[in-house]
């Protein structure tokens, strides 16, 4: 099979780092360009950059989702996350590449009660959400041939630039060592999703001409309370005490949903699914943490 051209957008990132390895190992040729590389909010920057590149593919897990900050930069969040993202969408169409665009549970609130569907009519609480869901809409109307992914709760090998290089369960074992306890939120309910699971998912969405919508997210669910604690025991940190703390209880600036489980009905229905229980995919990463991690 001749070798595609794929532009990914945000490749120094958690996600992007990874989806840039998965499509070189796929025997793909892949540019990978960050912030530094191009300003996603500005419209001829990205015309330039997609149209020099000429991909077949452009992979666009570029986006402003410090939670807080998106709340506190409404202004940033959208020119990031909805306006950049119909930039890149316009551009990719101009050039006849198919978009994959990453999104976010966090367009719904998260009070269905039970796994969204990407039917679901989404409902965001933040800016974040909002911006994001906006984004989805403008990707939708600019490029026909996109995909827009839905994740949750991402954590992988690279760092997350967002949270100071830290992912969640790095930041859990960090602190364990540190305080020697931890507070972690009980009623907030993800479905934890592991960076290269994604990545590999990504490749096998594109061989697919099924567009839209699509939930990639690890298998099942767990509040972030649970989720620390399997982290600290696959670690050999057990020992360290998990205190319970209800989300009313905890002193934060932006609401959050408190069940937001994705189903992978499209997935499914293709018969490409290669998304793994959290648990695998964590107790993967917890063994292949550097030997000077807590762990």
């Amino acid at each position: 099979m001749k070798a595609r051209g794929v532009l990914v957008l945000g490749a120094p990132g958690q996600l992007g780092a990874e989806v840039v390895q998965a499509f070189a190992g796929a025997g793909d040729v892949v540019v990978g360009l960050g912030h530094t590389d191009l300003d996603i909010t500005d419209r001829g920057s990205v015309a330039t950059a997609i149209g020099e590149a000429f991909p077949s593919i452009v992979v666009n897990t570029a986006a402003f989702h410090n939670v807080e900050r998106c709340e506190a930069e409404p202004d940033l969040a959208f020119a990031v996350n909805a306006i950049g993202a119909w930039h890149v969408a316009r551009a990719a169409a101009e050039v006849g590449a198919t978009l994959v665009h990453i999104s976010t549970d966090y367009v719904f609130d998260g009070a269905k009660g039970s796994a969204y569907l990407e039917e679901d009519r989404p409902s965001p609480l933040n800016v974040y959400g909002a911006s994001k869901l906006a984004g989805e809409h403008l990707v939708a109307a600019a490029c026909p041939r996109s995909f827009v992914v839905r994740v949750s709760g991402l954590y992988g090998p690279h760092p997350c630039r967002a949270k100071n290089g830290l992912n969640f369960p790095q930041l859990m074992l960090k602190l364990a060592v540190e305080k020697g306890e931890l507070t972690v939120v009980t009623d907030e309910i993800v479905g934890p999703t592991y960076t290269p699971d994604v990545a590999r998912q990504l490749v096998r969405l594109v061989d697919t001409s099924s567009y839209g919508i699509v939930h990639a997210t690890g298998g099942g669910a767990v509040s972030w309370h649970g989720f620390a604690e399997e982290t600290l025991r696959l670690a050999g940190l057990q020992s360290v005490p998990v205190h319970p703390a209800p989300a009313a209880t905890m002193v934060r600036a932006v609401r959050r949903p408190a069940q937001s489980i994705l189903a992978h009905g499209r997935l499914t229905a293709l018969g490409i699914d290669v998304m793994r229980p959290w648990q695998e995919a964590l107790r993967d990463y917890v063994r292949a943490l550097p030997s000077n991690t807590p762990a």
